[in-house]
């Protein structure tokens, strides 16, 4: 056997059906499309989330919450994991370029560092943020943590 004698399954595929070719196929005239009206005619097309007229989903379900425009997402890392990284690669200090190396976080993502789990030895950690009991981790074992500033948008 081979793919030139392939089928699909008895019953699996039907004809298309054939609209608009003349009376004797019983879809000439109108061609299911009805009489009159715009979607009787040729370019018509229903906008997106149209509903017959009837109030759309989109309209009936109320706005609700509030999004804060100067917002900013951070992405948290770990102590353990900057532990564990410190660990494999042999580095004393931590910085956003050594995690996107190492992929641990993207190009862009702000970087916060977070409490959970212990350093072993000092580390020199460089973030956009800290958290309180990550920052009195890595200070009380020697190490230091420098938060990198933030540029302000000008006017």
């Amino acid at each position: 056997m081979d793919l030139s004698q392939l089928k699909p399954a008895k019953g699996a595929t039907k004809k298309a059906k054939r609209i608009g070719r003349g009376e004797g196929s019983k879809r000439g005239g109108t061609s299911t499309k009805g009489h009159k009206g715009a979607q009787s005619r040729t370019g018509y097309s229903r906008k997106r989330g149209f509903e017959g007229g009837q109030m759309p989903l989109v309209r009936r379900v109320p706005k609700f919450g509030f999004t804060n425009p100067t917002r900013v997402e951070y992405k948290g890392i770990n102590l353990d994991a900057l532990q564990l990284l410190a660990e494999n690669q042999g580095l004393k200090a931590v910085d956003p370029a050594v995690l996107y190396a190492n992929g641990l976080i993207a190009k862009h993502d702000k970087l916060k560092v977070l409490g959970r789990g212990t350093l072993k030895g000092a580390l020199d950690v460089t973030a956009h943020a800290f958290s309180a009991t990550a920052k009195a981790a890595i200070e009380a074992i020697g190490g230091k943590a420098t938060i990198i500033e933030r540029k302000e948008k000008q006017a």
